[in-house]
């Protein structure tokens, strides 16, 4: 028995040009399409890249009404190509187009640097469906024109994220200070807390060093610790969300009139925090794990209506005092990925290998293997729509 491949697309994305570091730039998604003419007959090929921002679970879609929003959509024609819309091509793609043969199209998009990063807020353990957040999907479908409804056999799609890097030039040390006076004392209590540097990366314990002062008549009984993750959602309303990511309680005293130094650690990690609904993560990719949301840096906030969510962190440090009167204060720091050693063009290096067998029926007459390489510099993916079903291996190398 001999089946034709109605469909079949190959789509390479160079993730590490959406990995960007904090300076001004466009970032560029590079594909290649393969394609059987006999199947699209008079239809053409687009590729479309959309950034949306959903607020809603995808059940509360009734009525007409969706809780999305489309921040950015380009599209492209792959198939049959414009000359107006032909660019330089990469050498990956080069390297595509040769081993793939005539079918094969190349497709480009610009991202604007001003669209926010992937950023997922973490759905509780009893919601089903797409999580809210901001994300970015890739998707290629065969139709007449490009506005065309399309059925979902005729389309295929793919999640990227776009990933922000920690500035080269950290900002200056957190420090704070205060000083609370209390009824019936008359000298007061000081409060000193800083940080040992303003940037950490991701899984980087957080040095807090504090140093109090008590004039006072009171005794300080505990010192509490805590790291909070300040969500902004700023392109429907002004919701902001505050959740705790790390925490210490400590039962250390200052008597009066005395004087207390002491250096605390906190690491703040998503393993640690899973069953808390609504926190910010960064965008997650299917069968990859992902971390806490990366600080968002934005040099251009005229516009909010493409910003989304923005994250943020702080420490905030409290003194429980006796009989009331508690002290306490923040000190913001960034929380990022650390820039990679490798250039974007360097070569890619071997990384994960997965095997995609589609079978057509039960005798396995039609078996088609590809590889798929996971790498730093490059994804390839293949995707069959002709298969009725798919079976998905992991060959160990």
């Amino acid at each position: 028995m001999t089946t034709s491949v109605l469909f079949i697309l190959v789509l390479l994305v160079k993730l590490s040009l959406l990995l960007f570091t904090h300076s001004v730039f466009c970032l560029a998604l590079d594909g290649v399409l393969l394609i059987d003419p006999e199947y699209l007959k008079d239809r053409k090929v687009f590729v479309t890249l959309t950034c949306a921002f959903r607020y809603g679970r995808e059940d509360l879609d009734v009525l007409g009404l969706s809780f999305r929003k489309d921040l950015f959509i380009s599209s492209f024609q792959a198939y049959p190509p414009l000359p107006e819309e032909r660019k330089p091509l990469s050498r990956l793609q080069e390297r595509l187009l040769k081993k793939l043969g005539q079918n094969a199209y190349p497709f480009n998009f610009t991202i604007p640097q001003n669209l926010p990063c992937s950023v997922t807020l973490q759905p509780g353990p009893e919601d089903t469906g797409k999580a809210c957040g901001v994300d970015f999907e890739v998707r290629a479908f065969c139709a007449k024109t490009v506005d065309e409804k399309t059925h979902k056999r005729n389309s295929v799609r793919l999640v990227i994220r776009k990933v922000q890097y920690a500035p080269e030039k950290p900002g200056p040390q957190p420090m704070v200070e205060t000083t609370r006076s209390f009824l019936m004392s008359d000298r007061s209590l000081h409060l000193e807390a800083s940080l040992d540097k303003e940037l950490y990366y991701h899984g980087e314990p957080i040095s807090v060093n504090v140093h109090v002062t008590n004039n006072s008549t009171k005794t300080v009984k505990r010192v509490k610790i805590s790291v909070l993750q300040v969500t902004d959602v700023v392109l429907y309303s002004h919701d902001t969300y505050s959740k705790s990511v790390g925490r210490h309680s400590s039962r250390d005293q200052v008597s009066p009139s005395s004087t207390f130094c002491k250096v605390y650690t906190l690491t703040p990690t998503l393993s640690s925090n899973r069953e808390k609904r609504g926190l910010a993560l960064d965008g997650q990719l299917k069968h990859e794990d992902t971390n806490l949301a990366s600080s968002t840096i934005v040099k251009d906030v005229s516009n909010k209506e493409v910003l989304g969510i923005l994250v943020s962190y702080r420490v905030k440090v409290k003194l429980v005092v006796s009989r009331g009167g508690d002290v306490s204060v923040e000190l913001p720091f960034v929380l990022m990925h650390p820039k990679p050693s490798e250039q974007p063009n360097s070569r890619p290096q071997s990384g994960n290998k997965y095997l995609f067998v589609l079978k057509e029926n039960k005798n396995d007459d039609f078996i088609r293997e590809f590889l798929l390489f996971r790498a730093h510099a490059c994804v390839v993916i293949l995707l069959m729509n002709a298969c009725r079903r798919l079976t998905w291996k992991r060959r160990i190398n």
